[in-house]
């Protein structure tokens, strides 16, 4: 896995915070199936780790939640990238060794497994091929297929050691359901500085910096003009961004406010997952929280 994506001065991921209607049933989930452990628990949230020290993933429970629903913006899935092939062959075999129903998918850049939790979050889990064998058109579209995943060379890199998800586990991206790709689009690469670098029609669009395949991916096949999810629906509460260090986060600050974008402190920023320097909301009422703490 190249690290540098998911390192400064890059605008990557590094913590999706999500609401669930039955914290205990998820815990479970993540735990045993996943393969997180608790970093911190209290009765209404637990922080989910890889490595003891910081949380890619919070679970917070919604009392008398609704479900997610078609027509409403949120997430479409996160995505956990592990560090290597056998690192996917060895949760490969966990999942048919609990019977776990799974999708699979070969992207070009990536090789990828598919699940939803108990309330029907979107989880990947993938790993990305070297990224010399990606293929850029004009040096800015990245060629990615959805194609058969070829699971023997995967199992077969397997060496038969799952213990959970192995410490360099990182965000790898964050897939959002939207309402409105064109006024996306205008907030990720004009307010903020991600590049397009990969179009499926006019449905979705996929963003990043450092020429990454994806940090973000951005759709509205099940919200197309939808509505911001209520506090009390399951699914995405925010999702953490680094920023490379306060000066930049300044730019980003007045960038925000300049097309008349919220900057405030959110007070239900998850911890562990980087403190929070300031906080918005896009155009699809998604929840920002960013960061200077990263690598």
């Amino acid at each position: 896995m190249a690290k540098h994506f998911h390192k400064k001065p890059n605008l990557y991921s590094s913590h999706v915070q999500l609401k669930v209607s039955n914290l205990a049933r998820s815990i479970e989930y993540y735990t045993t199936i996943i393969g997180f452990k608790v970093l911190k628990q209290t009765e209404t949230e637990a922080f989910l780790t890889t490595d003891g020290q910081t949380s890619l993933v919070s679970l917070v429970e919604v009392p008398n939640a609704s479900p997610l629903q078609r027509g409403f913006t949120g997430l479409y899935h996160f995505a956990l990238l592990l560090p290597s092939r056998k690192d996917l062959g060895n949760i490969v075999q966990h999942f048919v060794n609990l019977n776990i129903r799974i999708g699979a998918a070969d992207h070009d850049v990536s090789e990828a497994l598919y699940l939803n939790d108990p309330d029907g979050n979107g989880i990947e889990i993938y790993i990305d091929r070297d990224e010399s064998e990606w293929t850029w058109f004009d040096g800015e579209q990245v060629h990615m297929v959805t194609e058969q995943l070829n699971f023997q060379p995967i199992l077969a890199a397997a060496d038969g050691k799952w213990d959970g998800l192995p410490t360099g586990t990182v965000m790898g991206h964050v897939h959002l359901s939207v309402a409105s790709i064109e006024k996306s689009e205008q907030f990720y690469a004009n307010v903020l500085d991600y590049n397009v670098v990969t179009r499926y029609g006019a449905q979705a669009l996929f963003i990043s910096t450092g020429k990454y395949h994806h940090h973000f991916g951005l759709n509205t096949w099940n919200s197309n003009n939808g509505h911001a999810p209520t506090e009390d629906m399951v699914g995405l509460k925010s999702f953490t961004v680094v920023l490379k260090d306060v000066a930049y986060a300044e730019t980003v600050k007045q960038s925000l406010l300049d097309n008349g974008y919220l900057v405030e402190q959110f007070e239900a920023a998850p911890k562990f997952g980087g403190e929070q320097a300031f906080s918005t909301v896009d155009p699809n009422g998604l929840r920002i929280v960013f960061t200077i703490e990263g690598n």
